[in-house]
């Protein structure tokens, strides 16, 4: 083998077999080498990723009014729901991972069609939540949601005020949605259109929405990204709905289990 690959190397470099063997050579070495740089800092990017994804968690909490004083009382609750029951599970929220669960299909649930309203296809059995308390009260409740868009994924956090039918904060933390059009779910303008609006009227979930949003049910359109904002519409009827954090909440929003 020694031999060969010296027998190799002792050719002209104006040899075609050597140009292309070398390349070929150059190439594999560095793909090794990407391969290797891949798996040794995707560690380190995922928690990066989970950091930032608190960091946003953090300041939409704060910009929530009266509940920074809270926060920093130590008032946050990290729960774990079985979706499918609507009980609060034993599994320790410390280590669980909600998107592995999501694609593991000994944890999660296939969606029929009809009942997809998000485009998940997969739904995984148990989810985190995460309380704000003020004494015995329960100030905000905080849901994970997903589902399609326009191009991607949209992941964000929906915090609902203690009557769980007012939305006190939205905000998206991941989404690869086009530039400057989809991708305005992140900013501040689409963020505090959601602020102050009602989900439910009685067990209806009527949030919507519209160009020109002015009722209390109305979120503001994104213009020119009508498909991703009926993504995140459809996103949050089906994680309020039944085959989300409906059989936790109840069958309206004043039957929330945590508050049994």
């Amino acid at each position: 083998m020694a031999k060969a690959f010296q027998r190799f190397l002792a050719r002209p470099n104006s040899d075609p077999v050597k140009s292309i063997g070398m390349a070929a050579l150059v190439a594999a070495i560095c793909a090794l080498i990407v391969a290797g740089t891949a798996v040794t800092l995707r560690p380190l990017i995922e928690e990066n990723r989970l950091a930032a994804r608190a960091g946003q968690m953090a300041a939409m909490l704060e910009s929530v009014p009266g509940i920074s004083d809270l926060l920093d009382g130590g008032g946050i609750e990290t729960l774990i729901v079985d979706l499918a029951t609507g009980r609060i599970s034993q599994t320790d929220p410390t280590d669980f991972d909600q998107t592995a669960a999501a694609a593991d299909p000994d944890r999660s649930t296939a969606l029929p069609p009809a009942a997809d309203l998000a485009a998940i296809s997969r739904r995984e059995n148990e989810s985190l939540i995460w309380l704000v308390r003020e004494g015995d009260e329960i100030r905000l409740l905080v849901l994970p949601v997903r589902g399609a868009g326009y191009q991607s994924t949209i992941r964000a956090y929906l915090a609902l005020e203690g009557d769980l039918n007012t939305v006190a904060a939205f905000t998206v933390y991941e989404q690869g949605e086009t530039p400057g059009l989809g991708s305005r779910v992140t900013e501040a303008e689409f963020r505090n259109g959601w602020t102050g609006r009602r989900i439910f009227e009685g067990d209806v979930i009527l949030i919507d929405t519209v160009s020109g949003a002015s009722g209390d049910f109305e979120v503001e359109m994104i213009s020119g990204a009508s498909v991703t904002s009926y993504g995140t519409i459809d996103m949050v009827h089906f994680w309020l709905g039944p085959d989300g954090f409906g059989p936790f909440m109840g069958s309206d929003a004043g039957e929330c289990r945590i508050l049994r």
